[in-house]
């Protein structure tokens, strides 16, 4: 059984008992194991004696998102197909949206299940769905640990606020799930569509003609599979060390898990179980870092309908910037050249090209970056735009609560007011003598140019 805080009714419409099946749109968990909406789909199917289908619909743009995520995206949901069908439950993927894919489905229908998410467009994807179903309709918290509303009712100051309420729940709330074969095999339904083929990952992307900005990443490979196997490495050969290793930049002792968390192509409760018998002092840091602050971001995308504007920085942040607006700015560089990584400051340089090149940013340097961009702005608002707009289109985890609340905090969020300065107000500073002094930067300099140039060999 699902722990019951996990699930959340979206519309109490009766059984439609007319039904041919019980479906489970799968959206924001995009794997088979841990995912608690498939477990609770199948319960749902095999109750009613019904066959599984599970749809997944394929929107063509998504708030800036390029091939690069798009690919990743498409080899987990290959991947998930297969694993699918051992389950004997088939994956329909319709290449025309969301929701024009589920209005050919609500007929058949006899009970509705989905994934929860949190940001804008996926809430209202939930809610229109909601406003048309002829059955009930069920949403189910797979992507946190502990569900949002079991922590808090409210947005949540700092992470230091949310720890004290969360620590007590976690082992309550990481529940180990099973996934069972549904009673009834669903294989032998006939898709209601024309149903996208997922082994022909670059037929897809043609016909979806989508973005190419940035290189193509394909050191980076999608799917449960490849999740679990850097999970394992990062355990083998990161984890003693990530403690004291993590904030350098010249090392990359990261799990390099945030894509993978981002697609739901692994759960954070498989992730805290792999860990948290692992006798080394570096694992309550990393823990503090999957659950802590990961879900403080989630809190943050929930309860502030403004996370992705300026406006919904905290006040003090926004009045000490506004009172330093006119402040004279040494240097001003234009959105293209901050794009194309045209500064003078070669650290910036390279955690540009990092994210533009390979998808990513070191979690230390994207402090460093963000704060650079509100310095060489022609005013916060601008400055924070900006940041958000290079995090979204590049990063392979962008458009993720744990990617709006890194680009909010270069600007204050989850943080105090520090000594005031110029520009930055009462915001946090960081400098370049402040990296050479606690890191080799000539090591990560180094870095990111050979990962830069493996990349392209393997492009």
């Amino acid at each position: 059984m699902i722990e019951s805080q996990r699930i959340t009714l979206l519309s109490s419409m009766p059984v439609n008992k007319a039904g041919s099946f019980v479906v489970y749109w799968m959206q924001a968990a995009q794997r088979v194991r841990q995912n608690e909406a498939l477990a609770f789909a199948i319960e749902q199917a095999n109750a009613l004696g019904k066959p599984l289908v599970v749809f997944f619909g394929l929107e063509r743009s998504f708030a800036g998102a390029q091939e690069r995520h798009y690919r990743f995206m498409l080899e987990g949901l290959a991947e998930v197909q297969q694993q699918l069908r051992l389950l004997g439950i088939p994956l329909w993927v319709h290449g025309d949206g969301i929701i024009p894919g589920l209005a050919k489905l609500v007929p058949f229908i006899s009970v509705l299940v989905t994934d929860r998410a949190y940001t804008r467009v996926e809430r209202q994807w939930r809610k229109q769905v909601a406003s048309f179903v002829s059955c009930p309709f069920y949403e189910v918290e797979t992507n946190v640990i502990v569900p949002l509303e079991a922590v808090s009712d409210k947005e949540e100051y700092s992470a230091a606020t949310l720890r004290r309420k969360i620590e007590s729940m976690i082992a309550y709330f990481a529940q180990i799930v099973a996934i069972q074969k549904p009673l009834v095999d669903g294989l032998s339904e006939e898709p209601l569509f024309a149903c996208v083929n997922l082994g022909d990952t670059a037929m897809v992307l043609k016909a979806l003609a989508l973005g190419k900005m940035g290189g193509v990443c394909p050191h980076l490979v999608g799917g449960e599979i490849q999740a679990h196997q850097k999970l394992s490495q990062f355990i083998e050969s990161k984890l003693s060390g990530y403690a004291i290793h993590r904030n350098d930049p010249s090392q990359q002792f990261s799990s390099g898990l945030s894509p993978y968390l981002h697609f739901g192509q692994i759960s954070a409760i498989d992730i805290y179980h792999a860990v948290r018998e692992i006798e080394v002092e570096d694992v309550p840091v990393f823990l503090e870092e999957l659950i802590v602050r990961r879900e403080l971001a989630y809190n943050f995308v929930w309860f502030n309908p403004l996370y992705d504007a300026y406006e919904g920085l905290p006040s003090w942040a926004q009045k000490s910037l506004a009172f330093h607006e006119q402040d004279r700015r040494p240097i001003l560089y234009s959105f293209a050249e901050l794009e194309q990584a045209q500064t003078h400051d070669p650290y910036w340089n390279a955690a540009q090209k990092e994210l533009t090149e390979l998808g990513t940013m070191h979690n230390y340097l994207r402090m460093y970056w963000g704060k650079k961009i509100l310095e060489w702005s022609p005013s916060p608002k601008e400055a924070f735009m900006r940041a958000l707009a290079l995090n979204n289109t590049y990063q392979m985890d962008g458009r993720d609560p744990n990617g709006y609340a890194g680009v909010a905090w270069c600007f204050g969020k989850h943080d105090r007011p520090w000594a005031e300065r110029p520009i930055f107000g009462n915001i946090r500073y960081m400098n370049d003598k402040g990296l050479e002094r606690k890191f080799n930067m000539s090591g990560y300099l180094a870095r990111i140019e050979k990962e830069i140039g493996l990349n392209s060999q393997l492009s």
